[in-house]
């Protein structure tokens, strides 16, 4: 029996869904937004990330906490957070053995979570006219287009361009298909920004190191609230087509997943640093790589359409969509 909302039980459910968002988040060429789409709780998300108006300040300004609460789904928010972080934490040391020393298979098993979910956004898509297929097809040619572009090795070293950095990751991270942490490598700052934090959590403080993150995470919050509010408008005024967009901006991004990559950077241990390029068909050990590749990316395929099936047995409860009265 799914765990009805407000529960201990759907609270562990939403850390635990939380936690496999940030698991792919630390991924360069996986976004979190996908797993939220995978789960079911993509326009939740959305939603709820887009409350934060005037109805809501509304709401705390005259001392109505609960009602505040309840139309944030800050408990949703909370524990899907909780989650989020503990993946982030937890799974940064695993993902980064797994794509240093065990690559192929596990952009293969990537592939086959990005392909499989694709198809699941595809049949979200209440019917397919033209101008679904055209978004289906210029979102995955953008999307194709952007992975494939070089990275930014000088990028401008000033506030304004930290902030625009931060909006436009946050932006990409909750798109499903883009990467927030591909971006910032487009634009230079991803080793920057991750040397940072790191260097916070043990404990190297300064005030130019706060002032950095901070206006970082300004542009970081600008961005995620002014863009769920239009995410929102799109998924309700435009469903078919946005989830078309969303599912071409899926399909395209695998470019960036394809398992067979040659490592040219090989003196190189850390993951930030190393390049890689994709190999022609010719190189690849049909026994040893292709075989084993295509059969884990069948798995973890099989596996995203099992977690899809089971997320289906649990309803997410009615939220205020109106201003309270």
């Amino acid at each position: 029996m799914a765990a009805k909302d407000g529960t201990y039980s759907a609270d562990l459910l939403q850390v635990v869904r939380g936690f496999l968002m940030g698991g792919a988040d630390i991924i360069p060429g996986v976004s979190g937004g996908t797993v939220a789409l995978i789960l079911g709780i993509y326009e939740r998300l959305v939603r709820a990330i887009s409350r934060v108006d005037g109805t809501l300040f509304g709401l705390i300004r005259h001392g109505e906490w609960k009602q505040a609460v309840h139309y944030l789904d800050l408990r949703f928010l909370v524990t899907l957070g909780i989650g989020i972080g503990l993946g982030i934490i937890s799974l940064a040391g695993l993902m980064h053995y797994l794509l240093l020393e065990q690559r192929t298979f596990t952009l293969a098993a990537f592939y086959g979570l990005i392909a499989a979910s694709s198809w699941l956004v595809a049949l979200m898509v209440d019917r397919w006219r033209f101008l679904e297929w055209f978004f289906l097809i210029a979102g995955g040619a953008f999307a194709f287009w952007l992975v494939g572009l070089p990275l930014l090795h000088t990028p401008p070293d000033n506030s304004g361009y930290l902030f625009f950095c931060g909006a436009v990751a946050i932006c990409a991270m909750i798109l499903p298909g883009i990467s927030g942490a591909f971006i910032l490598l487009l634009l230079g700052k991803y080793v920057e920004i991750t040397g940072l934090i790191k260097g916070v959590l043990h404990g190297e403080v300064s005030t130019s190191i706060l002032m950095t993150i901070g206006i970082f995470a300004l542009g970081c919050l600008t961005g995620l609230l002014t863009f769920s509010k239009l995410l929102k408008w799109l998924l309700t005024h435009y469903s078919s087509v946005t989830m078309a967009t969303l599912c071409g901006f899926m399909i395209g991004s695998l470019r960036k997943l394809f398992p067979f990559q040659k490592d040219l950077t090989p003196e190189i241990t850390e993951l930030k640093h190393k390049i890689y390029i994709n190999q022609n068909f010719a190189e690849i050990n049909v026994q040893t790589e292709l075989i084993p590749a295509i059969f884990i990316a069948i798995l973890a395929a099989a596996f995203v359409i099992m977690l899809s099936w089971l997320s289906k047995t649990k309803v997410d409860p009615e939220i205020i969509e109106e201003s309270p009265s």
